[in-house]
């Protein structure tokens, strides 16, 4: 955490006030770094007031999201977040993320965009990605899983999602196998997970996550208005980017740490649970082939059980998902 997100993290822990002493002892840096990093964070928008009585006050932050005000709210030992980047516009964050990871970056890194140029989902679709109405942003880890087991991560991460949006608005959305979340039928938020592998050593793991926050209707466009919604529109408020980022980002770190530990029976317990698709009759795509079946359960490395219409258990990856009427 750099010193300016040190400051700001123990400002937003005395709310009331805290001492430039204080901060100096804190921090182990001299009354005039504390200065310049207070004129600094005056600067991208934090206002801050300073009294002889109560020292500095962080009164109001920015409505934007800012690699010093996220890295500010990371908890100690958090390893998702452990380095953030904020980018104005990129093409893609998980292009950016990919890049960082050739370049031996250590897992942990988060890369936000304000919008992409060409943001995609699963199977190469375009994701739409206006600026300052959404969270586009991509991990990078390094997990000590064999490549077969790296779907776990895609389950991990929707349970996360679940729960930062059902903290940060009170609002439960269902998952819909393999990488989306619903809210009433509507597409809020999906997940794109690329691995890069060879034999039995995953070298990384990019986690591409698009939340849609803050759109209105007339801001998707057309073609997507009838499947896609955001959590403004689904909640009547405006959204706090920054606090749904801080949330998702906790529970992204916490969901790793079950994978990480050989937890995925509980974290599949959980995704099951959430899950729209489990118990239904199905079709997927697959490209050239098709089947249909039941929706069962996942597997201990997180793929799809079905239960064709021929009786077997076949176990699906990936694919495109319509419920069978």
């Amino acid at each position: 955490m750099t010193p300016a997100a040190q400051l700001l993290a123990a400002l937003r822990a005395h709310p009331d006030g805290v001492a430039g002493t204080e901060l100096c002892q804190q921090l182990g840096v001299t009354r005039a770094a504390v200065w310049s990093h207070i004129e600094s964070l005056r600067e991208a928008g934090f206002e801050i007031i300073a009294s002889p009585h109560r020292g500095y006050q962080l009164v109001a932050a920015p409505d934007a999201l800012l690699a010093v005000d996220l890295q500010s709210r990371q908890r100690n030992g958090q390893l998702i977040g452990n380095a953030i980047r904020v980018l104005p516009q990129t093409t893609s964050t998980n292009d950016e993320a990919s890049r960082a990871a050739l370049e031996g970056h250590p897992e942990g890194l988060v890369i936000f965009a304000e919008s992409q140029s060409a943001g995609r989902g699963r199977m190469g679709r375009r994701w739409s990605s206006p600026a300052g109405r959404g969270l586009w942003f991509s991990v990078l880890l390094r997990p000590s899983l064999a490549p077969s087991e790296c779907t776990q991560l895609t389950a991990a991460s929707a349970n996360a999602l679940v729960r930062a949006i059902q903290s940060t608005t009170g609002i439960t959305p269902e998952i819909k196998w393999p990488n989306d979340l619903l809210i009433k039928g509507k597409k809020i938020a999906g997940i794109l997970t690329e691995m890069s592998a060879e034999l039995e050593h995953v070298r990384s793991v990019i986690l591409g996550i698009g939340i849609d926050a803050n759109q209105t209707a007339s801001e998707f466009p057309a073609d997507l208005r009838p499947i896609a919604t955001s959590l403004k529109l689904a909640t009547g408020k405006t959204v706090s980017r920054a606090d749904l980022a801080e949330a998702v980002l906790r529970e992204l770190d916490r969901e790793y740490a079950r994978i990480l530990a050989g937890q995925f029976a509980a974290v599949a317990e959980e995704w099951g649970s959430r899950c729209s698709t489990l118990g239904k009759q199905v079709t997927i795509d697959m490209g050239a082939r098709r089947v249909r079946g039941r929706a069962e359960a996942l597997d201990e490395n997180g793929a799809l059980l079905l239960r064709t219409e021929h009786g077997r258990i076949e176990r699906i990856i990936g694919g495109e998902v319509t419920l069978t009427k």
